[in-house]
């Protein structure tokens, strides 16, 4: 199991955990969900609901990941298999990112 955490603006907004069956989970944090202030940090994302589950990544979530020859240098230089989408995600979506999103990934599991 691999899992990171979503960061939407500096704070932390929920987890997205990939599973040993190779499935993807969505959880909101608990004080996120409660807090009418915080958006939900996609459309895809609604707050009306604290857990996504989904067989692949989720296309929000893959949507941040580099393409063709960023995406083959990426894997190169960090000897990451291309279709380990998750793997890429948590490489490359640490610091500067498009948009308000970024993913940290949690070593201790």
């Amino acid at each position: 199991m691999r899992q990171a955490k979503v960061i939407y603006k500096d704070e932390e907004a929920g987890l997205l955990t990939q599973l040993e069956d190779g499935s993807f989970v969505f959880r909101y944090h608990d004080a996120w969900i409660n807090d009418t202030n915080k958006p939900p940090v996609s459309l895809t994302f609604p707050k009306n609901q604290q857990e996504y589950q989904s067989e692949f990544l989720f296309p929000f979530f893959y949507n941040m990941l580099p393409e063709g020859a960023n995406k083959q240098l990426v894997c190169h230089a960090l000897r990451i298999d291309k279709a380990d989408h998750f793997g890429i995600l948590l490489n490359t979506a640490t610091h500067d990112t498009i948009g308000a999103v970024r993913v940290i990934k949690l070593d201790n599991v």
